[in-house]
């Protein structure tokens, strides 16, 4: 072969390699593909992942699957989000996936204080009405806007607005807009179609404190709060869906499933009640045990919630979990690193070396919390603790009261909300392997989903990128020889 007809061999087998790195296969019942939104924690302290929780505190189209990424590890993922495909024409919208809040809000054309770059890899994106054929403003005196927020000074044809205050003074303000969105409904064994739903969503023109500066930001937030603004809630008033989701973040991958629609396997066996009209995904927690030890701590109320990070606990609560944990490791030199985490050096197995906690919950449901879990590694032999008084949650101490159990304790595990049954479940399970829905009540048709870890599907890693280069230059030696 001539120098040339190699050049064309091997530019064409490079192009064919480099896209199967680049092509990212969409499918599935209603699908969003989720990532972590630290994806990786260069150039990130310990206290990036604290402000992060402060501030974000008949037949039916029934199943939608969630592409996730990312992990919940404070030192290297902190935060699931997705990808929304808005509008029409489409376009791609990053949200950050939040079952602490009610509403989906995207940063807007002119946002004052919105941000305009991040650090995620992702190009970001401003919405604006007049772009979409679909778009249109939401008026005051509309049915969303008086259930929503009503005010007393509304006018005709006077646009809907809304304002959301995080924990650490952080804000978001703007005005309600309706478009079409797509999403991908399970219609088969590891299969989707597309479905459009018409949502109404907040259009983010002003933002203040870390949401407008965040180095990982994103294009906004999609709220799976228990309110009627919510995007579940939205759906399930038209018939498209149930008031059911669930979610399974892999501690040990990355990823995971994060769904809507009723999970026929694995069952979950028992539930606890939501607390009845509390704002969040509340329960009632009547104890801690460690080690099998029963802590000496009154009943109380614990928000479940995926969207926090690490696990929050009133401070009584959190000084008597913190000394018992130490009593196993009297020797160890706790040392406090950026003002919040306690750390220390440990060189041994921390699940031989710390003690299982279990929160045990109305109608003798227990979630297990594994040294694994609430221990995350800092460097080879720095290990620092996941719990947190949630005194220090905000500036105010307005949350030394309240228990907000994060992804610190609810990875590697298949949680279940049921709204329409007011109950939340949940099952120690392999995060990285697939669940089934029920798709048609009638005929007890169920499809499986798979995990998905979409934090890598976009940028190829080192490992990737040095076998292909390999691959590269062995093709080349072989055909220089030929």
């Amino acid at each position: 072969m001539d120098n040339w007809s190699n050049g064309c061999l091997i530019m064409m087998l490079f192009l064919i390699l480099l896209m199967s790195f680049v092509v990212d296969v969409k499918g599935g019942n209603l699908m969003f593909n989720v990532k972590h939104k630290y994806g990786g924690h260069e150039g990130l302290s310990l206290k990036d992942f604290k402000e992060h929780d402060n501030f974000r505190h008949g037949r039916m189209l029934n199943a939608i699957d969630f592409k996730l990424g990312g992990n919940g590890l404070p030192t290297d993922a902190a935060l699931y989000y997705t990808r929304l495909a808005v509008g029409t024409p489409p376009k791609d919208y990053h949200v950050q996936v939040d079952t602490g809040s009610d509403i989906l809000w995207l940063n807007c054309v002119g946002c004052k204080g919105c941000p305009t770059k991040s650090n995620l890899g992702i190009d970001l994106m401003s919405y604006e009405t007049k772009a979409s054929a679909t778009g249109r403003s939401v008026a005051c005196d509309e049915q969303f806007c008086m259930l929503n927020t009503p005010y007393s000074d509304c006018k005709a044809g006077m646009p809907c607005h809304f304002q959301v205050s995080y924990g650490d003074g952080s804000k978001t303000a703007g005005f309600f807009v309706k478009d079409n969105i797509q999403f991908d409904q399970v219609s088969g064994d590891l299969k989707t179609t597309y479905m459009n739903g018409s949502i109404t969503f907040g259009c983010s023109s002003q933002q203040s404190g870390e949401l407008g500066t965040s180095n990982q930001a994103v294009d906004g937030i999609l709220g799976f709060g228990r309110a009627s603004s919510s995007l579940l809630s939205q759906l399930a008033s038209t018939g498209k869906v149930k008031k059911i989701f669930s979610h399974c973040l892999d501690g040990k991958k990355g990823g995971g499933i994060f769904t809507v629609g009723p999970v026929v396997y694995p069952q979950i066996n028992h539930t606890t009640p939501l607390v009845p009209d509390a704002p969040h995904y509340n329960v009632m927690m009547k104890g801690i045990d460690v080690g099998g030890q029963a802590l000496d701590i009154p009943t109380t109320m614990a928000i479940i919630d995926s969207g926090t990070t690490l696990a929050y606990l009133p401070h009584v609560v959190y000084n008597t979990l913190m000394n018992k944990l130490i009593e196993r490791q009297p020797q160890l030199e706790i040392r406090l690193v950026e003002k919040i985490f306690h750390c220390f050096d440990y060189t041994g197995k921390i699940d031989d070396g710390f003690p299982v906690v279990t929160f045990k919950f109305a109608d003798s449901v227990s979630l297990t919390v594994y040294p694994h879990d609430y221990l995350f590694q800092v460097r080879e032999t720095q290990w620092c603790i996941g719990w947190q008084d949630s005194g220090m949650q905000t500036k105010d101490g307005s949350g030394r009261g309240i228990t907000l159990l994060g992804d610190l304790a609810l990875t590697n595990k298949l949680v279940v909300y049921n709204i329409e049954k007011q109950t939340i479940g949940w099952t120690e399970y392999d995060c990285s392997s697939t669940i089934k829905l029920n798709y048609e009540e009638s005929d007890g048709s169920a499809y499986a989903v798979a995990a998905h870890n979409i934090s890598s599907a976009h940028i190829m890693d080192s490992t990737m990128f040095f076998t292909f280069f390999l691959t590269i230059i062995s093709v080349l030696f072989i055909l220089l020889k030929w």
